[in-house]
């Protein structure tokens, strides 16, 4: 009975070589980082919303990104800003499972997100004159559910479905920030190599197949620009915004699969959880600003704030 309960529960590290003197100042640092993710993500979900003059392609899928980057953060930083202020480190397998689930989902919506913005820039700067036909709102706005709805919930659930009926007997902590697949599966007791090429696939289609699609779309698109001297500079302004959120997203989270699958090399937990925090959370404060908050639209949306403010003094005043 002893060992039931034990295993029944799991234990969050976090970041294993920080030791107890800094969780004050962990919890602090992520309690920001939840904030500013919150603000900047739901500013841009509102905007979007609330102006029907951003109702466009382009601007709804980052709407959507904004929306899964706040999902993703709402849940696992909450649990990680508990473990540190409050020491609230344990929690049931089951919860474990039900977060690796949501984060593993939204990473994949993320990852088909970023794919339909590279199509939408390759067609807006390869094909300009049709563009208008080709990408629709009603396209993109199906596209993204799409994304949300197919792609990534099924390959999920078949995942954490799997995962949920591993054998627990041996250590019960999760040497990371969040729960994940990797370090779900390294508490099995039992032969678990069908279930991580199970995850593997699922990696292949959620996170390689989208990034093969972004690089040949980025290929066709330097192509393209070095042909068109007279449209290079914005050109390569508009990609550049967008593939530093690809870098954000795809270099340390496809560095960690080349590692653990290709050469099989053992990244040790301190590094493995700072990697998670590089390509998980970073990106998620990043991308409101690297794509929206620049946008001649949110200059114009500024100053309909200041006159709105305006207008309300005045009328308080009266």
């Amino acid at each position: 009975m002893s060992n039931e309960t034990w295993s029944s529960e799991v234990v969050l590290v976090g970041f294993p070589g920080i030791t107890e003197d800094y969780n004050t100042l962990i919890s602090a640092m992520m309690f920001l980082v939840y904030m500013t993710s919150l603000t900047a993500n739901g500013s841009v979900i509102c905007l979007v919303t609330l102006n029907t003059y951003l109702h466009q392609p382009m601007y709804l899928i980052i709407a959507n990104l904004a929306a899964s980057d706040l999902l993703f953060d709402t849940a696992t930083l909450p649990k990680l800003i508990a473990k540190y202020w409050f020491g609230a480190s344990s929690m049931p397998f089951s919860v474990c499972v039900f977060q690796m689930f949501w984060v593993h989902y939204f990473g994949s919506v993320d990852s088909c997100l970023l794919m339909v913005m590279s199509v939408d820039r390759y067609i807006s700067i390869c094909q300009p004159l049709r563009y208008a036909a080709i990408i629709t709102t009603k396209r993109t706005s199906v596209t993204c559910g799409i994304c949300w709805l197919i792609l990534a919930l099924f390959i999920n659930i078949a995942v954490s479905a799997q995962v949920s009926q591993i054998v627990r007997c041996g250590p019960n902590k999760i040497y990371t920030l969040f729960c994940t697949h990797a370090a779900i599966s390294a508490l099995a007791c039992s032969d678990v190599t069908y279930m991580r090429r199970v995850a593997f696939v699922g990696a292949l289609v959620v996170l390689i197949v989208p990034l093969g699609v972004i690089l040949l779309s980025y290929t066709l698109i330097i192509t393209v620009i070095s042909s068109r001297s007279d449209r290079r500079h914005k050109a390569f302004y508009t990609c550049t915004t967008h593939l530093l959120v690809v870098g954000l997203y795809y270099i340390p989270r496809t560095f960690i699969y080349i590692v653990n699958t290709i050469f099989v090399i053992v990244i040790t937990p301190d590094v493995n959880a700072l990697l998670l925090f590089l390509y998980s959370v970073v990106p998620h404060m990043a991308n409101p600003i690297i794509y929206f908050l620049r946008t001649k639209e949110i200059r114009h949306f500024g100053k309909m704030i200041k006159k709105l403010k305006f207008s309300l003094e005045n009328s308080f005043c009266k």
